[in-house]
């Protein structure tokens, strides 16, 4: 029997009993479909948290600790060591592997611009590599220059949330804003852009797109009034040394202050990646499980449905074999019928999979309320698998009926 005429009769059969097919193939169909959807989703979900860790800038942070460890207590940090735009300019010198470091000073200011609108906002002292290195666009105007950063210029670049609620519709380039600390005197800084919007922080809850960021040095100067950063965040030059980064920044630190390591704390982001791949696997696995009982189930039903036809087609056998068809025609005949219904239910397993997937994700946006959008990520790899298990079901369950048929 040629393949065309074995499909040719595959599909005739499954249309003379299209209710009693499609039912066979739903278990079949569900299964797929549910598999598919929920590595969609997790596909999805690691990407938000990729997504939100590039949006600090690096693979690891460099904190000064608060508290220190002391054999099994801990104790405040009373270390006069603190880090400062110095060990900026160390690392950046002295650490081959590392491509940038955007240092960070922080906290809350009162906003207020002529015509009497006012808010509260979060300040970000850092320096003129904000934009490249936490790969963040500016949506108008620029950011402050280097020569800005180191002449304590008072300049800002605002978010889009600030621009909105301060300046409405007006173009905020060139406008004053007042900045002030809670009972302090108001400072005068001067609009000089706008980053693009970016959203909230999964992690910590706050609004990318209500700071001001100014020079880490003016920060300093007029709010702190102290030289020290609270923390560094450091991207790489390639993914595959984090691990000799962070020697070089400790070694770097150990040598500026005096061979003192246990007042500053080093995270990295990829740590947040491997839990949620760890969890992500667990997950996957207990639902995957679940779903592939459907599958079973489907495939039982698919081999059931196959010995029902071979007992009502016992003339047609016959009467194919009197006119000369051997054991192997008939045997190929009935095994291509059962991998044509497992490749159709296996196709529609694969589209309600991915509408599945979808309405999944609207729905986990409605739930998940701090994340704007949830992404489902469609691997060409993962329906190439549904249609390998598809054809794979079709052959280990079409055996039996196909060798009780011939």
């Amino acid at each position: 029997m040629k393949l065309y005429e074995g499909i040719s009769t595959g599909i005739s059969a499954i249309l003379q009993e299209k209710l009693r097919s499609v039912l066979t193939m739903l278990g079949l169909i569900i299964g797929i479909a549910a598999v598919l959807a929920i590595l969609f989703i997790g596909d999805g979900a690691k990407l938000i948290v990729k997504q939100e860790l590039d949006k600090y800038g690096g693979q690891f942070t460099v904190r000064r600790n608060h508290w220190i460890w002391i054999g099994n207590r801990s104790i405040p940090n009373r270390s006069n060591e603190h880090l400062i735009y110095d060990d900026v300019l160390a690392i950046e010198a002295q650490c081959p592997t590392v491509e940038s470091v955007i240092p960070s000073v922080s906290g809350d200011l009162f906003a207020k611009v002529e015509g009497g609108i006012a808010k509260w906002v979060e300040y970000d002292g850092v320096n003129s590599n904000f934009p490249k290195g936490m790969k963040w666009q500016i949506q108008q105007g620029r950011f402050f220059s280097e020569d800005e950063f180191y002449e304590h210029r008072m300049v800002c670049v605002i978010g889009t949330e600030v621009t909105t609620e301060l300046f409405g519709n007006q173009n905020p380039m060139g406008k004053e804003i007042k900045l002030s600390l809670q009972g302090g005197k108001p400072v005068r800084f001067t609009v000089v852009g706008v980053m693009a919007k970016r959203g909230k922080s999964l992690q910590y809850g706050f609004s990318w797109d209500n700071i001001v960021f100014m020079p880490l040095t003016t920060a300093q100067d007029r709010f702190t009034g102290k030289n020290h950063v609270n923390y560094l965040n450091i991207r790489t030059k390639d993914s595959n040394s984090i691990e000799k980064a962070v020697d070089e920044v400790k070694t770097v630190l150990r040598k500026r202050h005096r061979n003192r390591d246990n007042f500053f704390d080093i995270s990295l982001h990829t740590a947040a990646v491997k839990e949620l791949d760890k969890i992500s696997r667990i997950i996957t696995i207990m639902l995957g499980s679940i779903a592939s009982i459907s599958l079973f189930v489907g495939s039982v039903g698919i081999m059931n449905m196959m010995l029902v036809s071979v007992s009502r087609r016992t003339q047609e056998v016959g009467i194919r074999r009197a006119i000369g068809a051997n054991r192997r025609d008939i045997f190929l005949q009935f095994l291509i019928e059962t991998l044509v219904m497992c490749s159709i239910g296996g196709l529609l397993g694969i589209g309600l999979g991915i509408g599945t997937g979808y309405a999944c994700s609207h729905i986990a946006v409605k739930i998940v309320k701090v994340v704007p959008h949830w992404p489902i990520v469609i691997s060409l790899q993962w329906i190439v698998v549904s249609v390998s298990i598809s054809v794979f079901i079709g052959i280990i369950f079409g055996l039996y009926p196909a060798v009780r048929a011939s």
